[in-house]
């Protein structure tokens, strides 16, 4: 892999390891120098980059074990060959993200979620993980360890994790219903009874007066319809990008289908929105979703020209050291931007600016400019003692991580 999945940045490593068996990794890791560990490339800083050795997992071996409300997974397996594996054993994942191209590891190692009030992150669902640390010692961290809850959202710095144990539901249906031109101020006046009317419900908008609402119900679940709100109900398939096509999504106008097909926006034999792009997401307290939809409003004369599209989600809180939720329910602004670097990051400076009265968190593998990340987090301290204790030589660091604990 020479770029990231947007192809708007080149990894500067100056060589890649695509180990074949844990013994290989461990060897790899071993005589790196320096590493860092790459999953799908969905990522849009440098997070994942390295001048050393850039391990990718993808020829790894496939583990897939159900233990009971558990399954052991290879970490680089994608989400949805994961999901497929599930859903024919009858289990599911009770959260999904737009979209199921990722690695299990890289969404759960930066927090990804899906939406939902009910919903937490990926990383939530983790029970236990298999870590080949700098020596290449393979240690396994089960919930309720000393330092579990600092491991699971670590951004790469502690090893390579090769399994995860993740918790599992019953297999269910979903249908998926897109309501077209909710008003913004019907929105923001009613944004707690829209974002509880189904499982998991998002709203796209582009900051000029109206949203496109996604509502995804299990079908077992009653359904709440949004027309109340001033939206139209929609009569064909909507992409959440303007001008792209509808046949890359999910099946929607209420079709029933298994939740892997209907959770993420995306449809796993496409490439996902829009490809190349750039993208940014900030995670405030859900109390406070109302006054930041406004304030991002007020802005939206600086947003637009650089912007495809935007998307509101609500995330249940995790106990997750460096979660963007952990503590507290929260709601996630996320931008997809056009690739225009500069002028993205010009604007995530003024973004940040009005979000600022709520401390907002950001997602650690996208873009962001706040220069105080750690004073976000109340465990920023203990991860950094974890971090130091895990790889005291410094294999899987980089200039981007170090400075976050510097800064």
């Amino acid at each position: 892999m020479s770029t990231n999945w947007a192809g708007t940045f080149t990894f500067s490593a100056a060589r890649t390891a695509h180990p074949t068996s844990v013994e290989e990794l461990q060897d790899v890791v071993r005589n790196a120098g320096s590493a860092r560990v790459v999953g799908a490339g969905h990522s849009f800083s440098t997070i994942a980059d390295t001048d050393g050795t850039l391990i990718s997992l993808d020829r790894m071996p496939e583990v897939f074990e159900v233990r009971g409300a558990t399954v052991r997974v290879g970490a680089g397996t994608r989400l949805a060959r994961l999901a497929e594996r599930l859903h024919a054993v009858g289990l599911a994942l009770p959260a999904m993200p737009s979209l199921p191209h990722i690695t299990i590891v890289g969404a759960c190692a930066t927090a990804t979620h899906g939406s939902g009030n009910d919903v937490g992150s990926l990383a939530s669902l983790v029970r236990s993980l298999d870590l080949v640390a700098a020596d290449g010692s393979v240690t396994t961290l089960t919930r309720g360890d000393a330092g579990f809850d600092g491991a699971v959202v670590a951004f790469g710095t502690l090893g390579v994790v090769v399994t995860l144990e993740l918790d599992v539901v019953p297999t269910f249906e979903v249908e998926q219903r897109v309501y077209r031109d909710m008003p913004f101020d019907a929105l923001v006046e009613h944004v707690d009874a829209v974002f509880a009317s189904a499982y998991s419900v998002s709203a796209f908008t582009t900051w000029r007066g109206v949203a496109q609402v996604f509502a995804k119900h299990r079908t077992t679940d009653t359904r709440h319809d949004l027309a109340w709100t001033g939206a139209t109900p929609a009569t064909e398939p909507v992409h959440p990008v303007p001008g792209q096509p509808a046949s890359h999504c999910t099946a929607q106008l209420g079709v029933p289908g298994p939740w892997h097909e209907r959770l993420p926006h995306f449809r796993a034999d496409f490439t996902p929105s829009v490809g190349r792009e750039l993208q940014s997401e900030y995670f405030v307290a859900r109390e406070h979703a109302a006054d930041a939809l406004r304030a991002l409003n007020d802005l939206s004369a600086q947003i637009a020209p650089v912007l495809l599209t935007s998307e509101v989600r609500t995330i249940a809180a995790d106990a997750q050291w460096l979660s963007p939720v952990h503590d507290r329910p929260s709601a996630a602004f996320h931008f997809t931007w056009q690739p225009d670097e500069a002028a993205v990051r010009a604007v995530l400076r003024e973004v940040e600016a009005a979000l600022s009265p709520w401390r907002p968190r950001p997602h650690w593998g996208k873009l962001f400019e706040l220069a105080d990340p750690g004073g976000r987090y109340a465990n920023w301290a203990r991860f950094a003692e974890l971090r130091d204790r895990l790889d005291p030589d410094r294999t899987f660091r980089n200039p981007l991580v170090d400075d976050w604990f510097t800064g």
